[in-house]
């Protein structure tokens, strides 16, 4: 397919050079830099990635954080719609928003790393707020096959206001949701949301 989405993919083999990862890894200095100042990153065809656990996509997971008056920590939420993403996350409610990077990304010699960052942000939302960054951890969960083939980045926004909206019908029944109420509803959480919760507001 000569117009197949060339996606942002390291070979596993530097990733395991490093340690391994399973689960959720907040050490994100060991992992990290060495991964994206790699000169092993590439851009794949996405179809041939999606069954090729020997590369890893890697994923910018961004978690949007807001406090309430009450002091009530809550993260937006969303449920996957069954759109042209991926099917096989289809009704599982989310609390990370990324996608992957394309070769697009990189044109004039931009960062394709943060670059697609933001521009899954944009396509998925409409961020009216300041916030703070952080970079938390690495997610991989290679209980199933899509997790087999994702290498996740879990990026916290901690938003100065709950000024956010969903830009697609992908992204359903979006709004903010406090960690309590989603720990009570944690079954219907996919996984890498479960582990980023767990790891990050544990207690």
């Amino acid at each position: 397919m000569p117009n197949e989405e060339q996606i942002l993919v390291i070979p596993e083999s530097v990733i395991t050079k490093i340690g391994a990862i399973e689960g959720f890894e907040s050490d994100v200095d060991r992992f990290l830099q060495p991964i994206l100042s790699s000169d092993q990153l590439s851009f794949e065809p996405r179809g041939a990635m999606e069954t090729d656990p020997s590369f890893k996509q890697l994923i910018p997971y961004v978690l949007l954080e807001w406090t309430d008056q009450d002091g009530t920590v809550k993260l937006f939420t969303y449920t996957r719609g069954g759109g042209g993403g991926e099917q096989r996350l289809h009704a599982k409610r989310s609390v990370g928003i990324g996608g992957h990077i394309s070769r697009e990304d990189a044109e004039g010699g931009a960062d394709p790393y943060a670059t697609g960052m933001h521009r899954e942000l944009a396509e998925e939302i409409q961020l009216g707020s300041a916030y703070r960054e952080t970079t938390e951890g690495l997610l991989y969960d290679p209980s199933n096959d899509v997790g087999k083939v994702h290498l996740g980045v879990v990026h916290r926004f901690v938003l100065e206001s709950s000024d956010v909206k969903s830009n697609e019908a992908d992204l359903a029944e979006g709004g903010f949701v406090s960690i309590d109420e989603l720990k009570a509803d944690f079954d219907r959480l996919e996984t890498w949301s479960q582990l980023a919760i767990t790891a990050i507001y544990h207690g």
